[in-house]
């Protein structure tokens, strides 16, 4: 039996943030680190941080100021592949195949803008034609796969602080959840924060710097997600979000989280 142990982290420049990533590493010490919104190119990406600690295996793709997804690992990385999800070239999506047959996808979910109308919004169509490039991808899926990331959506209505305050809010809207409800039927994805917190437990993975005080207020959204197929999701063992993150030194305004498998 083998144990893995996976993490997932929208860090909002990991030039900006290295010193809590590096914080993250010492203390958590995960086989695998994903992150989303790395705001930086491939060549100006601080790998030296992750190598000193043994994560010699490193899935970039990078894109100045903007975006941008990273695989870091202390085991082998095969098959890498990068989806073109938002099909304009934008860095959201790096994949690869681990040693134990199972894919790993990172996805960085575009935010759709401020108003939730494709005709007033372009950014907010891109949101949603960018899961329904997903939801086909994931028909065909027959490998056993695990899909981390920032999905920008809070699903259900122990997600969010407050569902009716929201109902109009990109990120919690009912077309929002809709589609994003289609892409996780399409493989029958199983959503592993709520198979280890159930709803309607909270669970928050994001809170917006505009709060003074973030903790006081826990005006969340559960906007970060792990999903497995169902074969693999009854081989996690353990999923935390690491809330207290939120609180140290110049945070990401999104939390690690963690998965534990045993294979």
């Amino acid at each position: 039996m083998t144990k893995l142990k996976i993490a997932s982290w929208n860090i909002n420049s990991v030039r900006a943030r290295s010193h809590i990533v590096e914080k993250f590493l010492d203390e958590e010490q995960p086989d695998i680190l994903c992150l989303q919104e790395t705001k930086a190119m491939n060549d100006v990406f601080p790998g030296k941080p992750f190598l000193d600690r043994g994560y010699i295996h490193h899935e970039l793709n990078g894109q100045k100021m903007h975006h941008g997804v990273a695989i870091l690992s202390r085991v082998p990385l095969m098959d890498a592949g990068r989806h073109d999800w938002q099909d304009n070239g934008e860095a959201r999506h790096v994949g690869a195949m681990l040693p134990h047959g199972i894919r790993l996808e990172n996805v960085y979910i575009p935010a759709g803008g401020d108003i939730p109308d494709r005709n007033q919004n372009p950014k907010f169509g891109q949101k949603l034609d960018f899961l329904d490039r997903m939801t086909r991808w994931s028909e065909k899926l027959a490998q056993p796969t695990l899909i981390v990331g920032d999905f920008n959506i809070a699903p259900l209505e122990s997600d969010v602080w407050n569902h009716k305050a929201l109902l109009d809010v990109v990120s919690h809207t009912p077309i929002e959840v809709e589609t994003l409800g289609r892409l996780q039927q399409s493989h029958d994805w199983v959503d592993l924060g709520r198979q280890f917190i159930p709803a309607p437990e909270r669970n928050y993975t994001w809170w917006s710097y505009r709060s003074q005080d973030w903790k006081t207020s826990d005006r969340g959204r559960r906007l970060d997600h792990m999903w497995a197929s169902p074969a693999l999701a009854k081989q996690a063992t353990g999923h935390r979000v690491l809330e207290p993150a939120r609180g140290w030194d110049k945070p990401s305004d999104h939390v690690p989280l963690i998965v534990e498998l045993e294979l």
